[in-house]
């Protein structure tokens, strides 16, 4: 058996299509434009390639970007003033902060300083509260691209066993509440998991989010299980020449699951693609108006 390979950037490609005409709708009939503001702190060059692609996107969908880039010698007190701004500022849907941020700066002081309701990444308290009590909330962009996919495989994920193995407050977390939120029975592992390979052997959807290159074994894995790779780690070969792969073996994976998310090109577009889906979403819910059905 080989495995379905989910199509993470067909799919991502489609999700950002349908916001793009959703905000040409909301545009024509309401006169709305979404605004995303993505604030970069530094010159990581990683961080800058990410927020080009971003803001790419953004214009591609029809909204307007507000970036803002400071230096890295910024003072904590400096970037909550503009956080103060851009939250004041009513033609700014959405705010996302570029993580990480350099050390004399607080990240939690800077998350809790969006307002919830403009908190794209989900990440500021109130929503994760909100998505932990099964509230409607913002929710971070990767969990939600991570469930998009897995829904791909099944319409309907109740009932289904589903392991996640990590507990970042970025995905593990985040992700497991979705997943409950679509009446799946959720196991939360962990590095510290009693006999790991036996836990991910139960799944029916199996999400691996360690940060770790090819942790997950083939025969860790359940027969015909979906499997959502969220790692994304550089590894070097012997001659010295890097190249990304997953938190799962993929090639020994590819001969056990049923369906699984290639790295690249599965989890990753689907993040810029539940950006956008989540500014459009503030944007309607700031102005009283119905979420999209997107």
């Amino acid at each position: 058996m080989t495995a379905h390979i989910i199509d993470g950037k067909t799919i991502a490609a489609g999700l950002r299509g349908n916001v793009a005409d959703a905000v040409h709708r909301l545009k024509r009939d309401r006169g709305h434009v979404p605004g995303l503001a993505v604030v970069l702190v530094g010159r990581n060059p990683a961080s800058e390639v990410y927020v080009r692609n971003k803001t790419k996107a953004v214009i591609e969908a029809g909204m307007h970007p507000f970036d803002r880039n400071l230096p890295d010698s910024v003072g904590e007190d400096e970037l909550l003033a503009l956080i103060a701004e851009l939250n004041a500022d009513p033609k700014v849907n959405g705010i996302l902060v570029q993580l990480p941020l350099p050390p004399q700066i607080d990240s939690q002081k800077v998350i809790a300083a969006i307002d919830p309701a403009k908190d794209v990444d989900g990440f500021h308290p109130l929503n994760v509260g909100r998505l932990g009590s099964g509230l409607p909330a913002l929710v971070p962009c990767t969990p939600l691209g991570c469930v998009r996919l897995a829904r791909t495989v099944h319409p309907s994920l109740a009932g289904l066993e589903a392991v996640v193995i990590g507990r970042s407050n970025i995905v593990g977390k985040p992700v497991a509440q979705l997943l409950l939120a679509e009446n799946a029975t959720v196991t939360i592992a962990h590095s510290k998991t009693a006999d790991l390979p036996a836990v991910c052997r139960r799944a029916d959807v199996l999400v691996a989010a360690i940060g770790r290159p090819e942790f997950v074994r083939g025969h860790w894995i359940k027969p015909g299980a979906t499997v959502i790779d969220v790692g994304i780690n550089r590894v070097s070969d012997a001659a010295g020449k890097s190249r990304i792969v997953g938190d799962v073996a993929y090639a020994e994976a590819l001969d056990v699951a049923g369906a699984i998310t290639p790295v690249p090109g599965g989890v990753g577009p689907m993040t810029i693609a539940c950006l956008l889906l989540n500014t459009l979403r503030a944007t309607c819910e700031q102005n009283g108006l119905p979420e999209p059905a997107v």
